[in-house]
């Protein structure tokens, strides 16, 4: 490569540096689609739906060593590849394959996978094409059993696991002890390889395009450097490059220590105004980084993880089951359960939803329960249940107004009156509002004195407000949460929130950024949630602060000509 150390910019997916030879995996190539006799076809499809049924076994059988190591949630992921392996969708739309085009087993079904796939694929939601991968990986395993071929491959040694993409089935079955890291050229950071790579503390880099032809011309023996942190990847690095890496990853261990050891410092500014941190969850499996590093609660738990790939929703048992494990991880504090927030963008087999041109301005999160009332009715029942061993907040998504409020009261009456019809215990739980909408905000006054909280969901606020798409990168200059219009926004729901009495916090990203989250606290906001890694800074940054000046700062910057403008005024109040 004539000295030439090719640097790749990836994504960034699992925190943590690796470094160390390179190993690309796959699997034995599949034998070719092969013609069949119409006497065949209807042994081959029985041939196809045995090779089925042994695939669910042995994705079931995965899904179990994952639970039995102590990952609960990600196991979650290889019982729905269960379920895929029977899915109608995939096999028999593939018996028809072998039927009607008399095609062996293994051309079918990897033709019906490529197929659900394509259409998952086109779907917006980042981490709904990210399940195309899963379905292509189910496809191929029942491939594999149809042809007499191993499911699952080995490593020789320690090594930077590289392939252009990795199904969740392999990077479960690799040997952990042997992955130091995983780059790849495709892929997404909520794809479930990055997942599994986040759950085993694995470092990784995804959508490094370029790497597989840069390691091959680099040779077999070269090593490669990845920062699952910052996403870069360094192709045959030099002693500096090694210097530069191994400093990060000695800063990432001092980094660590350090945030653990000031977890137990108040967010108090220097003059005594003290911020709640709590934390954004995903699954219960959150709970336990999150306290380490210091939440006193759960501002924002997301339930979508119960109700996603899956055929049929999720029970109140299994709701319940759920709820509880967060409550029963922070005893005493509060946690905020989110309620369903899918549509059009989050399309769900047992929900089916009419195609909408901008699903992220349709139906969708409370507004599904005008056809759907029993999905919202069951989930706060199962709410009500878990409020039986600590105190838990019920928040309703996507509210634009005192009607929605409502439609939420009404629910929650409902499932309130149907447990005690049922002889079943229900704790108190206070029910309040996501402020992501401009109309929730400059309407709140007429619905505030029936809710107990409100939380400012800043992501889809902002979308809102500057009519910003979240996912085009064309817009990424609209896109700082310290837009004047915002800052304007959460003053006027502060202001509305102190007069009524309302406790009022922040669950979007905004709060997890150290210098917009001294903004929220100069207007009034003493309560912030975000995801447990963003905790240590933003404490930092409250502690070195003044409330006094950040109340200056924050009403002087809503007049500002830009976010740019507000950033620099409130970064300025801090001690150089």
């Amino acid at each position: 490569m004539s000295g030439v150390r090719p640097l790749l910019a990836g994504v960034p997916a699992a925190p943590g540096i690796a470094r160390g030879p390179w190993a690309e995996v796959g699997r034995p190539a599949l034998p070719a689609a092969r013609s069949l006799e119409a006497s065949e076809v209807a042994a081959e499809i029985d041939r196809l739906r045995q090779a089925a049924k042994a695939a669910g076994r042995e994705l079931r059988e995965l899904a179990a060593s994952v639970r039995d190591a102590g990952h609960p949630e990600e196991a979650e992921i290889f019982t729905a590849h269960a379920l895929m392996a029977r899915d109608p969708d995939l096999i028999d739309a593939a018996a028809l394959e072998i039927e009607r085009g008399h095609v062996d087993a293994v051309g079918a079904v990897l033709a019906s996978g490529r197929a659900v796939a394509s259409r998952l694929g086109a779907i917006e939601d980042e981490r709904l094409r990210g399940r195309a991968t899963d379905i292509r990986d189910v496809a191929d395993r029942i491939a594999r059993h149809a042809a007499g071929l191993p499911t699952d491959i080995g490593l020789e040694g320690p090594a930077v696991v590289v392939a252009e993409d990795l199904p969740p089935s392999i990077a479960a079955t690799l040997p952990r002890d042997r992955v130091l890291g995983i780059a790849l050229e495709r892929s997404s950071p909520t794809a479930h390889a990055a997942i599994l790579a986040r759950a085993y503390g694995i470092p990784a880099v995804v959508g490094a395009i370029g790497l597989l032809d840069a390691l091959r011309a680099a040779g077999p023996r070269a090593e490669v450097a990845i920062d699952g942190s910052s996403g870069e990847i360094v192709v045959a690095p030099a002693e500096a490059d090694v210097a530069r890496f191994d400093l990060r990853a000695a800063a990432g261990v001092d980094a660590r220590a350090r945030d653990l050891a000031e977890a137990t410092e108040p967010a108090q500014t220097l003059d005594g105004v003290t911020v709640t941190l709590l934390a954004n969850i995903g699954s219960p499996d959150e709970c336990d980084p999150a306290i380490a590093l210091g939440a006193v609660g759960v501002g924002l738990f997301r339930t979508e993880f119960l109700f996603l790939e899956r055929s049929q929703p999720p029970t109140e048992e299994e709701q319940l089951a759920a709820y509880r494990r967060v409550v029963e991880a922070f005893p005493g504090q509060p946690v905020t359960i989110r309620l369903l927030d899918v549509g059009g963008d989050k399309p769900i087999p047992y929900l089916p939803l009419p195609h909408e041109e901008n699903p992220f301005l349709g139906v969708r999160a409370l507004r599904l329960a005008g056809a759907r009332p029993d999905i919202f009715v069951t989930q706060l029942r199962a709410c009500y249940r878990a409020a039986t061993a600590g105190p838990i907040r019920i928040m309703a998504p996507m509210v634009a107004d005192a009607r929605d409020v409502a439609v939420l009261l009404e629910l929650a009456s409902e499932a309130r009156e149907g447990l005690a019809r049922d002889g079943l215990d229900g704790g108190d739980a206070e029910l309040g509002v996501m402020l992501e909408i401009p109309s929730a905000v400059l309407t709140a006054a007429s619905y505030f004195d029936e809710i107990a909280f409100a939380s400012l969901g800043t992501n889809d606020l902002l979308q809102y407000t500057l009519a910003v798409d979240r996912g085009n990168p064309a817009l990424e200059r609209y896109r700082d949460a310290l837009h004047p219009a915002l800052l304007s926004l959460i003053a006027t729901a502060a202001e509305t929130a102190a007069r009524r009495g309302v406790a009022l916090s922040v669950c979007g990203e905004m709060a997890g950024d150290p210098v917009a989250a001294l903004a929220l606290v100069g207007l009034g906001i003493r309560s912030l949630s975000m995801t447990a890694a963003s905790l240590p800074a933003v404490r930092r940054a409250i502690r070195k602060a003044n409330a006094g000046a950040l109340a200056a700062a924050a009403r002087q910057a809503i007049s500002d000509r830009s976010a740019e403008d507000a950033r620099s005024r409130l970064a300025s109040v801090l001690p150089r």
